[in-house]
């Protein structure tokens, strides 16, 4: 069975992250989109890095407050979750690896 969804992660990876590339205004401009998809942009947490950085680099005339705040409290979501499912996992992670 292990196996099976190896084969199955082995694919999808590919896949996620060459969509997530293209989500992430890295090749382009957020200002390239039409109003109505940046809002949806924003939930993407790398964008307001990206745009950050475009904002700090080449001094672009972006809106990044948003989509920075966001980003944020994905981070921060993140790291709590890690945390705890590493508090839980701890006693057994050696055994594991």
């Amino acid at each position: 069975a292990l196996n099976v969804r190896y084969r199955d992660i082995q694919h999808l990876v590919p896949f996620l992250t060459q969509f997530w590339f293209f989500a992430t205004p890295i090749a382009y401009s957020s200002t390239m989109l039409p109003e109505s998809w940046r809002s949806l942009l924003g939930l993407n947490p790398m964008a307001g890095a990206v745009e950050s950085f475009r904002w700090a680099l080449f001094g672009t005339q972006v809106e990044v407050g948003p989509a920075v705040v966001v980003s944020a409290f994905v981070v921060a979501g993140v790291l709590v979750t890690g945390l705890t499912y590493f508090r839980v996992t701890e006693r057994a992670f050696a055994d594991v690896v």
